[in-house]
């Protein structure tokens, strides 16, 4: 097989890559996870965890950027992870153990997004748990048969998906106005904790869903070999998408406790809904929603477009099996990667909760992925100050060091038994690693970028 069935083609403008992060980041995400937090955080003080999810992903958003800049390689962190671990001793091993945890937790992303999907569908027709699960496979299915095809094509359909996403959300802070009433939605109060643990406790669930609402900022960086002037674009791409969605989620986070009694928007499984039908009517609330469902499927589409990238890459450096590294003869893409995320994502949907999905994605992530990398920037700052960085984070190393403690603050916040099976995973990494990986298993099948 040449080198040309095996590249991609740089064809992502600015605008398309900002708009693949933007949709992955919005998705069913805050429309699941604002009744979740609002109800931990017990009314208007739910805002909080908005404002610190915001600041992390703006900490850890430069931490991707001068990555993404300086290594614009399909596959995201498992590039970086080489770049920055890979001239130690078991340098491997940190690239290693995130592929390893991304293809159990990348399918637990697809999954909670085609749950969330299914809950919301439910307004429009009353579903049993077993209609449900068929509406979230299905989902999978066609998003798997939408992007398989050329990349140009689907910097333009992600473009359309945005002006969708963000024309809603607007729709829905602006049709709250009238309504709105500030004393309610500001009404702040955190003394309704019993003690300083419990206050942490219920910050650090809230945040927890709230930084599952943010992820996908960085989703550029898993395209990087298909973006254009990455060294430019990636960065640009990742800031103007964080300081996009922020806004849009403290404004709907805000309006929905302004015009709506905190508890109501606490107990409702899809507040957005409940919202539309209580300023409009029943009618115009199933609109809202099927636009919602719309919102959900473009960031799915995003997600797995992403993460379909991370083990044609791991292939295309000898970690993976080769077939994996195979690329659509005629359109461009990684095909075999694309359906191996598609179909244990489809399986996962069938088999797991919401809530539980959510917690498991962040805690297997936060330490392999998020504080390793993070760690692996200061190390390379400090060992390579010299270095060419296209992007390089203001205030360094304020950013990365802020990234870090909020990650940790939220993995100690988290029930044991996540964490333990998080722990789990990853030791099980590491056995699988050296009992059989050390050396590349597989050789390099050619160059991965175009």
């Amino acid at each position: 097989m040449s080198v040309a069935d095996h590249k991609l083609e740089r064809g992502l403008s600015l605008s398309q890559a900002t708009a693949i992060n933007m949709i992955d980041m919005v998705g069913i995400g805050p429309f699941v996870t604002i009744p979740m937090i609002v109800g931990m955080m017990q009314g208007p003080a739910s805002i909080i965890a908005w404002l610190l999810g915001a600041l992390l992903a703006y900490m850890d958003g430069m931490v991707w950027s001068e990555m993404g800049a300086k290594w614009p390689e399909a596959g995201g962190s498992y590039v970086f992870l080489q770049k920055l671990f890979g001239d130690r001793k078991h340098g491997r091993l940190m690239p290693f153990l995130f592929i390893w945890q991304t293809t159990i937790q990348a399918p637990l992303v697809i999954a909670s997004g085609a749950i969330g999907f299914a809950e919301y569908f439910s307004f429009l027709i009353p579903l049993t748990e077993m209609q449900r699960k068929m509406v979230s496979g299905t989902l999978v299915i066609l998003l798997v048969t939408l992007l398989y095809r050329n990349i140009k094509s689907i910097g333009k359909i992600s473009v359309v998906l945005w002006i969708i996403t963000g024309g809603t959300i607007l729709w829905l802070i602006i049709s709250g106005i009238p309504y709105f009433d500030a004393a309610k939605a500001f009404d702040i109060h955190i003394g309704g904790f019993n003690s300083t643990s419990l206050l942490f406790g219920a910050v650090g669930y809230s945040l927890l869903k709230a930084v599952y609402s943010y992820l996908g900022y960085y989703n550029a960086c898993h395209l990087g070999a298909e973006i254009k002037n990455p060294e430019k674009n990636i960065p640009r791409s990742i800031l103007i998408s964080i300081t996009g969605i922020a806004i849009l989620y403290l404004a709907m986070q805000t309006m929905a406790v302004g015009v709506l009694p905190w508890q109501t928007v606490a107990n409702s499984k899809y507040f957005a809904s409940v919202y539309f039908e209580h300023i409009y009517n029943h009618t115009v609330a199933q609109i809202a929603t099927m636009l919602i469902l719309v919102i959900g499927l473009a960031s799915l589409f995003s997600a797995i477009l992403g993460y379909s990238r991370i083990p044609y890459a791991a292939a295309q450096n000898g970690d993976f099996f080769k077939v994996f590294a195979k690329v659509h003869p005629k359109h461009k893409f990684p095909h075999v990667s694309l359906l191996l995320i598609g179909g244990m994502g489809f399986v996962f949907s069938l088999l797991f909760r919401l809530g539980d999905v959510i917690t498991a994605i962040l805690t297997m992530r936060i330490l392999v992925q998020f504080v390793s990398q993070t760690v692996g920037v200061m190390i390379w700052h400090y060992k390579k100050p010299n270095d060419v960085r296209p992007y390089k984070m203001p205030l360094f190393p304020v950013p990365a060091v802020l990234s870090i403690v909020i990650w940790l603050f939220i993995y100690s916040t988290i029930k044991w038994e996540f964490i333990l099976s998080s722990l789990g995973v990853i030791g099980l990494g590491v056995v699988v690693y050296f009992g059989f990986m050390r050396k590349p298993p597989f050789t390099p099948v050619s160059p991965k970028t175009s």
